[in-house]
């Protein structure tokens, strides 16, 4: 018997330093691939329907939102989009007129020839909904006949051609009112003129604070409610982008200190 325990200790050392069992090693490789396994799932899971971190790249929501905000959006609230599909998850809330909201653009061509994303991910204030008579004149937008307060925007902001045309405005013509009690949409729409139209059912009409720097539904028209991704809720980091910082590495060196923890509204 002592031969045989004798024989047996090199065996057992070698089984020590692969994990103290045959195959140990595999099986700590295993845990460990298990760990993070369930760890990026829980995230993507987190991700996909609860809360989702966007960066905020143009200064179409100035002075609410600023180029080099990062925001943390709810995703539930609306109810959380299933990738992959069209369909969408209850939320506990349906979007209203003044909300800040994130959702996917509606298919926007242009985009094309200068190979951006025709669809992409936005972030503006919602200005009408279903069944909402609107229209814009001389730089205020009307809802239903009442001019809405103009102040999401600032004084400061730089003031655009009121005149300005575009063939991205062209969409409006299929839908502007030839008649109403708010007068005739016009004939050729413009940045501060267009409208009276009737938003549609299970859509929505989006703009930037910023008007004269927003391409917005006055350019790719009515959002469908499918489209809607979440809500913001509070700026998590903000920095000074390198265009307009005098800083080097901008992003550590010129934060926003006073923006972190801002909710959105």
């Amino acid at each position: 018997m002592a031969a045989k325990k004798s024989s047996d200790k090199p065996k057992n050392l070698v089984a020590a330093a692969r994990g103290g069992q045959p195959g140990g090693g595999l099986k700590r490789y295993w845990e460990i691939f298990k760990s993070l396994a369930g760890t990026i799932a829980i995230f993507l899971v987190l991700r996909t329907f609860f809360v989702e971190a966007y960066r905020i790249p143009s200064g179409s929501m100035v002075p609410s939102l600023l180029v080099g905000d990062w925001l943390f959006v709810n995703k539930l609230v609306y109810g959380p989009h299933v990738p992959f599909t069209h369909w969408s998850l209850p939320g506990y809330s349906d979007p209203n007129r003044g909300d800040v909201v994130v959702f996917e653009s509606p298919y926007q061509a242009d985009q094309l020839l200068t190979g951006d994303d025709p669809t992409p991910t936005l972030v503006k204030r919602l200005i009408g909904m279903p069944g909402d008579t609107l229209y814009g004149r001389e730089g205020v937008v009307y809802v239903n006949g009442l001019a809405q307060r103009q102040g999401y925007t600032s004084p400061e902001q730089a003031k655009g051609d009121p005149n300005m045309e575009s063939d991205l405005f062209d969409w409006q013509k299929k839908v502007g009112l030839a008649a109403s009690r708010f007068g005739a949409a016009p004939a050729q729409p413009k940045i501060d003129t267009w409208g009276p139209f009737v938003v549609p059912p299970g859509h929505f009409f989006m703009m930037g604070d910023n008007r004269y720097d927003s391409k917005d539904s006055r350019y790719w028209g009515f959002v469908p409610r499918a489209n809607v991704r979440g809500r913001p809720l509070f700026v998590y980091y903000s920095y000074v982008p390198a265009d307009e910082s005098d800083r080097a590495v901008s992003f550590i060196t010129d934060i926003r200190w006073g923006r972190l923890g801002h909710w959105i509204k």
